[in-house]
């Protein structure tokens, strides 16, 4: 049996590989995304897993070089990003707590005057958006130029097939938009809101790409040159939204089964953070009902069950 202890300075390869043999035997793996068609051929038994140290070491298992669609996943960069320019104003626009409904939900604009529970929801990462472009310019833009850096992949780069699909099923996120516009929530042109949306979420990029991408979250708000991007206590804000709302409406299922602040994707990824030690990402596209990665958050509960790491 291998079990690592939280001070344990072995390698993570073990972890990885009992955890990837377990997920392999599991049946039932959830479906594929299937109401943005450029997801829906995704096969569900894909698996990939990896964990980033902070010294940029990288451990992996499966399909883990293997680039996918990070959808959600990038919400957490664009909040990161916008947060660093404008600090606490940005709560005056978008909350932090648990929404309840789906991630794409039109009912709590309306009783509370076009202010989004989290930056998670559909909702509350394009106001992140909106914020961020007119920071910018170009968010989505800046989005990418930060996640080649981190990630130290200059290769990654937007899925314009994905962007088109998305742009073509977009209108609950458009309606989404004009209400919260409606309320003087949005400062720039829907259109060009949306189009900087739907690129966001249609980058692609691996688990190792991800997992170093994530890293300065684990230490505390530095990034991979030793810059600092956040102050701690941003990005402490960061990790605790990760852990009350980063996945859907199971977040708090998420918070008992695996203990770490993550955030999801409907591609079917998934990452973790464990503060001052590493980092994680795993990939698989079987969706539950949630929207969340079934093998992802099974693969992830076994993580923290066997090292012990998790942040209670």
């Amino acid at each position: 049996m291998v079990i690592m202890t939280a001070t344990s300075s072995h390698s993570f390869q073990p972890v990885l590989e009992r955890i990837a043999e377990e997920i392999e035997r599991t049946p039932g793996r959830g479906r594929p995304a299937d109401y943005i068609p450029a997801l829906a051929a995704c096969d569900p038994r894909r698996f990939g897993m990896a964990v980033a140290e902070l010294d940029g070491t990288v451990y992996g298992v499966g399909d883990w070089r293997e680039p996918f669609s990070t959808q959600s996943i990038t919400k957490v960069f664009t909040l990161a990003l916008d947060l660093a320019r404008e600090g606490d104003e940005l709560w005056e626009h978008v909350g932090r707590e648990p929404s309840g409904n789906p991630f794409n939900s039109l009912v709590q604009l309306e009783y509370e005057s076009g202010i989004p529970r989290n930056p998670f929801i559909n909702a509350g990462a394009l106001v992140v958006t909106d914020r961020l472009q007119t920071r910018t310019g170009d968010a989505a833009g800046e989005l990418l130029a930060f996640l080649r850096t981190e990630s130290g992949n200059p290769g990654l780069d937007f899925d314009k097939d994905v962007a088109a699909s998305e742009a073509a099923n977009g209108d609950r996120n458009a309606a989404l938009a004009h209400f919260m516009a409606s309320y003087g929530n949005i400062d720039n042109p829907i259109p060009a809101l949306l189009d900087q949306y739907f690129r966001q979420c249609s980058i692609t990029a691996s688990c190792a790409d991800l997992a170093l991408a994530t890293s300065f979250l684990a230490r505390h708000g530095i990034r991979a040159d030793g810059t600092r991007l956040l102050t701690r206590s941003q990005a402490k804000q960061v990790n605790a939204v990760m852990l009350t709302c980063g996945t859907y409406d199971a977040a708090g299922e998420f918070a008992y089964r695996v203990g770490l602040p993550g955030k999801s994707g409907v591609g079917g990824g998934i990452i973790a953070v464990v503060p001052g030690r590493c980092t994680l990402c795993v990939w698989s596209p079987g969706l539950d009902e949630r929207g969340n990665s079934v093998a992802g958050v099974a693969a992830l509960d076994r993580f923290t069950t066997l090292t012990g790491l998790s942040v209670f």
